[in-house]
């Protein structure tokens, strides 16, 4: 039966150091950190994301000033916004909630947040210090994918990992933080062809493919590590029906996995809570080097 890497438990764990953190050194910064999270438009999933990560900064402790425009707002105002922010010293961190409306490139608003502000480790300048192995913010879900690795003690080093997916959200930066812990590895996406081939080679499958149950039995090899990035909300059936309502799926049929992977994400419960939790990691961290705190959470920034 595959391990259940839980990243419930795991964010639950990481809330708490946090939590400890800010209360500790809170009185010597002046002031708690401070996170603003911009949101563009209506997307339900946005919402709720947003709603989450909030949450989640009342809870341990994180200032929030978070900012929602409606879909038609000029890119020009979103960046003086942006550039406000930056200004503020009260903020420690922003980010800019994806996706966009269509109408809005996202590059020149990401490329507009202040290096040392960029919650998402989004910023071309945060992309390069990862590249380079160089302390800075890291993106939130492939840095969230490596603490569960971690914390569950699954080697990384000499293993071959494949990552489905090559996106600057999660693909490309997942597979700097894992050859940077020295695996060998292989990106696959949708054009890669004969991908059961590549994907049985790995000994470490991250799924990061954005389409719902892509990955079953025949594309992993037994006893891989099984890391699902995905998460869907499809119309549940029965008798072939859509009945109207939702279950959530990711992009591996993990139905299918239990006795051939050695371990796997639970979807939801998996990699989610991870992506929030490292979004507050880089919250804290930045707020410890803008007051001139300890910096004490180097061991959860691949």
């Amino acid at each position: 039966m595959a391990l259940r890497l839980d990243g419930r438990k795991l964010a639950d764990e990481l809330a708490k150091r946090l939590q400890n953190e800010i209360s500790i050194s809170s009185a010597q910064a002046g002031r708690p950190p401070g996170l603003a999270v911009i949101r563009v438009g209506d997307d339900e999933a946005s919402g709720v994301y947003v709603s989450n990560k909030e949450k989640a900064c009342k809870r341990i402790g994180i200032k929030s000033f978070g900012v929602h425009y409606p879909e038609n707002i000029p890119s020009e105002e979103l960046i003086r916004k942006i550039q406000e922010l930056n200004a503020n010293e009260n903020v420690d961190g922003i980010l800019l909630q994806l996706p966009l409306p269509k109408d809005i490139d996202p590059g020149p608003l990401l490329m507009s947040i202040d290096p040392d502000k960029d919650a998402d480790g989004l910023h071309t300048l945060n992309l390069g210090r990862l590249l380079k192995g160089e302390r800075g913010p890291r993106s939130c879900t492939p840095a969230g994918v490596m603490a569960l690795l971690v914390s569950n003690q699954i080697p990384i080093a000499g293993k071959r990992a494949v990552v489905i997916g090559r996106s600057i959200l999660v693909g490309q930066p997942m597979a700097l933080m894992l050859q940077s812990a020295n695996a060998t590895v292989t990106i696959a996406h949708s054009r890669t062809p004969n991908l059961v081939e590549v994907t049985r080679q790995a000994d470490l499958l991250v799924v990061a493919a954005g389409q719902p149950k892509m990955i079953g039995a025949e594309h992993v090899k037994p006893g891989a590590v099984v890391i699902d990035v995905g998460i869907h909300r499809l119309l549940s059936q029965e008798l072939g029906r859509p009945v109207g309502k939702f279950k959530l799926c990711g992009d591996v049929r993990s139905e299918e996995l239990s006795n051939i992977a050695s371990a796997i994400t639970p979807v939801p419960g998996g990699v989610g809570p991870m992506t929030v939790s490292m979004l507050l990691v880089n919250t804290v961290s930045r707020w410890q080097e803008h007051c001139g705190l300890s910096f004490n959470l180097v061991d959860l920034l691949p």
